[in-house]
């Protein structure tokens, strides 16, 4: 019996969402002394569960707020669950927020050490595949360069290429393939594709059905938080493509 490098299990993410307005630190605590603080709870994922197995590439569609970014940091592991799991067999690597953990003041160089240690990888590694990162960034010339003076594209870069230099057993995407040119997007992509015939279980989230289409031979779709649609990626397609193509209100 084949075991699920993925299982996710009547997942459950709530958020609680201030019904006051709380412009610093200072009044969020004054109100919590006085007991003014009131919360309504947002429900973001109720019941998901579905299985993937090794080599699977799963593609996760829904409109804006369906829920789609908090599942994926649920299995990546940046958040904890409200009530439900995730088990995952194999290294993950996530490719969420690219470079969210970089420091403005700190040079690109000593930006690869950082991110690279907030994705779990040793400083010996970092060191193996330093030289390979800084190539396939294309920011050689900047790599002594603060952080602060990069532009968003290369920032980008730099993350996308400090979180692929592992080989993982699943790879996690949220909309990476818009990452930096249209020239670098290609190289991204032909990335991503490799590490697929390596046989990496891919979790990709995008609003491009052509996407979806070209890395993922299934999808899912996400409403409101609960999974409505799970199967083959083109007919998970046609019903997400008849969903939005609905005038708002039927």
């Amino acid at each position: 019996m084949r075991k699920p490098i993925i299982k996710v299990d009547s997942l459950e993410m709530k958020y609680k969402i201030s019904e006051i307005k709380i412009d610093n630190l200072k009044d969020y605590f004054i109100k919590k002394i006085r007991k003014e603080s009131k919360y309504t709870t947002f429900l973001a994922l109720k019941n998901v569960s579905f299985e993937l197995y090794k080599g699977e590439r799963l593609g996760v569609l829904g409109i804006n707020g369906a829920g789609k970014s908090t599942l994926l940091k649920l299995i990546a592991g940046v958040y904890s669950p409200t009530n439900g799991y995730v088990l995952t067999n194999g290294t993950i690597a996530p490719l969420l927020e690219l470079g969210a953990g970089f420091e403005p003041q700190y040079t690109g160089r000593e930006n690869i050490f950082l991110y690279g240690a907030l994705l779990g990888y040793s400083k010996k590694f970092i060191e193996k595949k330093y030289n390979e990162i800084v190539e396939f960034s294309e920011l050689e010339k900047f790599i002594d360069v603060p952080i602060k003076n990069y532009s968003t594209g290369m920032k980008s870069k730099l993350g996308f290429s400090v979180a692929t230099a592992v080989n993982p057993d699943i790879l996690v995407l949220d909309e990476v393939l818009s990452v930096g040119d249209s020239r670098f997007r290609k190289k991204s992509k032909n990335k991503i594709m490799s590490m697929m015939k390596n046989g990496t279980t891919v979790i990709f989230v995008s609003h491009s059905t052509s996407h979806i289409r070209d890395i993922c031979n299934r999808a899912i779709i996400l409403d409101n938080g609960e999974i409505i649609a799970d199967g083959e990626v083109n007919n998970v397609i046609e019903i997400y493509n008849e969903i939005i193509s609905k005038p708002i209100g039927i």
